[in-house]
């Protein structure tokens, strides 16, 4: 094997059909949807023994900060995360991390793959990208085609076509046709014929095939990536991309830009190939595909927390903070956290969009934020709220500081419940062990450091007129906020 792959990862999705466990501000693909890691983790864990170099992680600007926390938590060597200052669908995404390969002179092989996928067998996922990577090495964008195991009308399908090297049912295949979401009866007879493939949105390739292609295809995307790449700043963990630039950059998918039209039209001269992946993949896109990932139990419930059941089947129920007892439910989605609650039949929840959409026009926060909310230097959770008070828990990292700030509207009082805190209150500064307290006043400039060896944990009590996250005015910043 000549060629060491660069993973390209594409995170910059909002994923606002599993609300509520997705915000807009903290999506799907930051969630421990499966498991005790989330969906970015685990798509990085798939690809443990490939032979792999630092990937390229492309995200929202919105989730830098928890995005870098999840990658340092796997304990990778180096990665590189490129920021985008606005959503540009994915075909923008990718031009700007093979620009960024490219940067030294570098031509390597790239494996984009969406960071919101589940694959329960990572085994056969790795076997099919070696499969392709030979076509890859050569110049062909290889794409891979999910073996479909029921007429789905919801994905797009991939038209496998014939070629003189179609030596057997795992060989990489020229690719015939895309086609968009089918009507149930073309669906039957695409997984009846054996040569259609559910679409699903990876592809390994080399970064000079996709440059040339996006840049037959759709030079605008090629050009303003280009700027964007070219005026990028490093900002200690983050490379960002400059803002103007890429917002002058269509927004478009990479099947649209480039490979619907690269398949109809073999002038190009870029082959298209299509690997047959059969490894228990799902997209995860909403809550009913959810309930198709998780094992259910003896009466088809799919479970995550602590629920109970009585004469109850075919139900999918996430229970994060409390007991949730359902009788007599059948085919229902349950979804229960700190500040919201989903209950919808199954076959309802693509109707997800409609409420958030309408919360986010109403401007209810809890379309765009948990109550838990991740901050550079820890998190924070807003455990109580009243009219002239809120109530906030308070996790600072080791070594971490909030900025120096001051509020208008409300006053502070803190409580050290585990770790010492370092407080720089006014002019004096001092250092507070669990047990201990401090007192903010209004209009006064302070700033909360965490000097020890473990997590500094508080509780704030503020009161005040106004809890609004506006009413911070920072003076000095650590992460450049």
């Amino acid at each position: 094997m000549s060629e060491i792959i660069v993973p390209v990862i594409l995170s910059g999705g909002s994923g606002t059909r599993l609300w509520p466990v997705s915000r807009e501000k903290h999506p799907k693909q930051l969630q421990p949807l499966l498991g005790s890691e989330s969906l970015l983790q685990d798509t990085l864990r798939r690809l443990d023994s490939l032979p792999l170099t630092a990937p390229i992680v492309v995200s929202n600007q919105e989730y830098r900060f928890i995005t870098a926390e999840q990658l340092r938590e796997l304990g990778l060597p180096a990665w590189t995360l490129l920021l985008e200052p606005a959503g540009r669908n994915t075909a923008p995404a990718l031009t700007a991390a093979a620009l960024y390969a490219c940067r030294d002179g570098a031509d390597p092989v790239l494996l984009a793959t969406p960071a919101d996928h589940h694959v329960r067998q990572p085994d056969a996922f790795r076997g099919a990208v070696l499969r392709g990577l030979v076509e890859a090495e050569a110049g062909a964008v290889v794409t891979f085609g999910i073996v479909p195991d029921r007429p789905e009308t919801g994905y797009g399908y991939i038209e496998a076509g014939v070629g003189a090297g179609d030596t057997g049912i795992d060989a990489p295949r020229p690719i015939k046709a895309f086609h968009e979401k089918p009507a149930a009866a073309a669906a039957a007879a695409y997984v009846a014929g054996g040569r259609h493939f559910w679409n699903s949105g990876i592809f390994l390739l080399r970064a000079s095939t996709w440059l040339k292609a996006i840049g037959h295809f759709a030079p605008g995307i090629l050009a303003a990536c280009q700027d964007a790449v070219d005026r990028a700043k490093e900002d200690g963990d983050f490379v960002r991309l400059d803002a103007a630039a890429f917002a002058a950059s269509p927004a478009d998918s990479i099947d649209y830009a480039v490979m619907e039209k690269l398949t109809a039209t073999p002038q190009s001269g870029i082959a298209a190939r299509v690997v047959r992946l059969d490894a228990g993949w799902s997209d995860l896109g909403a809550w009913d595909a959810l309930w198709q990932a998780i094992g259910h139990d003896a009466h088809e419930n799919a479970v995550a927390g602590d629920v109970w059941f009585e004469d109850s089947t075919g139900n999918l129920v996430m229970a994060e903070h409390r007991l949730v007892a359902c009788i007599g439910c059948e085919g229902m989605v349950v979804v229960e956290t700190a500040d919201a609650v989903l209950v919808a039949p199954k076959e309802r929840t693509g109707d997800v969009r409609t409420i958030v959409g309408r919360l986010k026009a109403a401007g209810r926060s809890e379309a765009e934020l948990r109550r838990k909310v991740h901050r550079p230097w820890g998190w924070y959770d807003s455990i109580d709220k009243g009219e002239h008070f809120q109530v906030k828990r308070i996790v600072v990292r080791p070594g971490a500081a909030l900025s120096l700030q001051m509020h208008h509207h409300r006053a502070e009082h803190w409580v050290v419940v585990r770790g010492t805190a370092r407080v720089t209150r006014g002019k004096e500064v001092i250092l507070l062990g669990e047990n201990q307290s401090t007192y903010i006043p209004l209009g006064v400039k302070h700033r909360l450091e965490n000097p020890g060896q473990i997590p500094l944990e508080i509780v704030e009590v503020q009161s005040g007129t106004y809890f609004g996250e506006d009413d911070i005015v920072r003076l000095e910043d650590n992460y450049g906020r």
